[in-house]
């Protein structure tokens, strides 16, 4: 064989073997699919709140409103 056909025939073999190392790669990628369930969701809300408020005033604002009422 000629110079030129051995080179010809080492990027023709180099490019078929990079096609099929890049079709097995890209085989074996992982897939995401996203699909809706087919129950509802439910969410429960039941919850019961408790608080308490704890104001500490002052004695002299607490005798003003003592004597004179809140409004």
């Amino acid at each position: 064989m000629t110079q030129f056909g051995s080179r010809f025939s080492r990027r023709v073999s180099a490019l078929c073997t990079g096609l099929v190392m890049g079709s097995l790669l890209v085989a074996c990628t992982p897939t995401v699919q996203v699909a809706a369930p087919k129950e509802p969701i439910t969410v429960n809300l039941n919850v019961k709140i408790q608080h308490e408020i704890y104001v500490k005033v002052d004695k002299d604002v607490d005798e003003l409103f003592s004597e004179k009422g809140l409004f």
